[in-house]
């Protein structure tokens, strides 16, 4: 704002304190804060609420990745759910686990999916994995955040246990090399927040380079995966007795997951979650 000069002879204006203001409209306006080192991060943190945005799934214009008609048509509707596996079950029946994992137990102790792998959700996680759309991991974060105060198994009074440390489904050097980031951990980090449980992105590590579960039959997954994952020796201790949260994109036929949860029952892990986007149906 342009200031008149004064009319009357007047003092030499002095210099202000430090944290002064001046009064706009007749309100002090609140000093101004010191940038902090973390002033960038938090600039970024609102760029998606103050950019022009699309429907990550119909293209409608808006802020939010997801619009509300989206959200509401693919995102709130629940199934009843294996509480061990996420599978989908049938409406009628008291028991809680499927079949499958009645027959073999898996390693893990409970999965939570915010939706199965079909269209349109597969496009989110393609999108995210393979196109590097990374403002696509805080959305799927929400999702799994949402699904996890759903109850598993509608109409009962079953409440999983949330776990007190997340952890991503590492990559191995190569994959993160050619792809830049880890989908695992970019989701893992909005979640850990959401949820408010600490997240450790090195608690495990990939000891091998393994084939992409998605080019294998489902017959050699298991052995695809088997002794590729490891806990660093500094982590070794960090999970005994512990209730710990595995995050992944997919969920296909489990057994990336399973392998991870073998690692750390392994090392003392009291019990395993998985928390995952999507959940691949049987073909």
């Amino acid at each position: 704002m342009d200031l008149k000069p004064p009319t009357s002879p007047a003092k030499p204006a002095q210099a202000k304190p430090a944290g002064a203001y001046r009064a706009v409209g007749g309100k002090p306006s609140k000093p101004a804060q010191p940038a902090g080192p973390g002033w960038l991060q938090r600039l970024l943190a609102h760029m998606p609420q103050l950019l022009p945005s699309s429907c990550a799934l119909c293209g409608a214009a808006g802020r939010e990745t997801l619009c509300a008609p989206c959200h509401k048509r693919f995102y709130t509707r629940q199934h009843r759910r294996c509480i061990q596996c996420a599978m989908p079950m049938p409406v009628t029946g008291k028991e809680l686990r499927c079949g499958a994992c009645l027959k073999d137990r898996p390693a893990f102790d409970a999965t939570i999916v915010a939706t199965d792998y079909f269209a349109p959700s597969d496009q989110l996680a393609l999108a995210l994995k393979f196109g590097g759309d990374l403002r696509l991991a805080p959305l799927l974060a929400r999702l799994i955040f949402d699904a996890s105060r759903r109850n598993p198994v509608p109409g009962s009074d079953v409440q999983l246990a949330m776990p007190a440390l997340l952890a991503p489904v590492p990559l191995g050097l190569a994959r993160l090399q050619e792809r830049g980031f880890n989908q695992a951990l970019e989701i893992a980090k909005p979640l850990s927040r959401m949820l408010d449980i600490p997240l450790n992105g090195r608690l495990l590590e990939r000891k091998k380079e393994t084939q992409a579960q998605s080019a294998l039959p489902v017959g050699a997954r298991a052995r695809n995966v088997r002794s590729a994952f490891a806990l660093p020796f500094a982590a070794m201790d960090q999970v005994r007795g512990l209730h710990v949260g595995i995050v992944d994109d997919v969920m296909t036929t489990g057994a990336t997951l399973n392998e991870v949860a073998i690692v750390l029952k392994r090392h003392g892990a009291r019990r395993v979650t998985n928390l995952v986007f999507a959940r691949t149906l049987p073909t």
